[in-house]
């Protein structure tokens, strides 16, 4: 199984893709140039080390970043074989590159003087959205992601756990480095931001959600989405674990405002329906998003 995707040289989709690692990987060096960096939070990743490392030894960032992604992506090369290809390298050299332009043009002051809160706010939101975009060209971060694909392999702890624990270890560093209780919880902040803004990104925000509806009345229900709604559905065949009876089963996707509707016409046809609803984070096919949108 490929891990790697590539794009015909010079096509629109490769312009496209290196546009959005280019764009995302200036976007997540702004967060930690003016935001992070100069409150010493250290958000994980192998810019979390970085960043400690620059407030003990004055070392750059951006350099120290490259010089430690790059045994990493050899190693997990030779481990874990080819999942990282040329855009990964791109998107970690490009990190450094910017990071390192903005350190020597910005230096190392705060955006938003005495406002860590702030700052660790906008950081994560700005790291968010710099690796959503990274992830969009379906590229990867590197660093510690690497670590945590290893110690997956040999200990079979999930991958997203492993990243955790190192991530944890790189702020509780902090705490250990600088002395200072408020450094672990604005970088545990900023990790929980870029965390959620990055799934935003790669799964969508929208207003859709998925309902499971059984009724006796199943047929009415299926005219009222199919004819009134203009929403399309699947049935599915289902059996009652209690008196063993077959049931229909409508599955179907609708907005906020069609499930208020929706749920006021079940409840007046027939007040002991089931119905479960949930959130659709990422709706593609007919009618939703198309599937060659990304």
């Amino acid at each position: 199984m490929s891990f790697v995707t590539k794009e015909k040289l010079f096509s629109l989709d490769w312009f496209k893709v290196y546009s959005l690692i280019l764009l995302g990987t200036f976007i997540m060096s702004a967060g930690f140039v003016f935001f992070i960096s100069p409150y010493k939070m250290a958000p994980g990743g192998v810019y979390g080390v970085a960043i400690i490392l620059h407030h003990m030894l004055g070392l750059p960032i951006g350099l120290v970043g490259l010089a430690l992604d790059i045994p990493l992506t050899l190693i997990g090369i030779k481990i874990l074989g080819p999942r990282f290809g040329v855009k990964t390298v791109v998107g970690f050299v490009s990190t450094s590159l910017w990071i390192t332009l903005l350190e020597n043009l910005w230096g190392y002051q705060a955006l938003v003087d005495n406002a860590p809160l702030l700052s660790s706010i906008y950081g994560g939101a700005l790291v968010g959205v710099g690796l959503g975009m990274v992830f969009k060209a379906k590229a990867t971060s590197g660093g510690t992601d690497i670590i945590a694909m290893i110690v997956s392999k040999y200990t079979k702890l999930p991958v997203g756990q492993a990243l955790i624990i190192i991530d944890s270890v790189i702020v509780l560093g902090g705490l250990v480095a600088f002395g200072d209780w408020m450094i672990p919880l604005l970088s545990w902040l900023v990790i929980f931001l870029t965390g959620k803004i990055i799934d935003a990104m790669v799964e969508g925000v929208g207003y859709e959600k998925s309902v499971m509806i059984i009724s006796t009345k199943h047929e009415l229900i299926r005219n009222k989405i199919i004819d009134d709604m203009k929403r399309g559905g699947t049935y599915l065949n289902g059996t009652g674990m209690y008196k063993g009876a077959e049931k229909k089963i409508i599955m179907t996707v609708v907005t906020r405002r069609e499930l208020v509707l929706l749920k006021h016409f079940i409840g007046q046809i027939d007040s002991e329906a089931f119905v479960m609803v949930s959130d659709a984070n990422e709706i593609m096919g007919d009618g939703f998003k198309s599937l060659n949108d990304d």
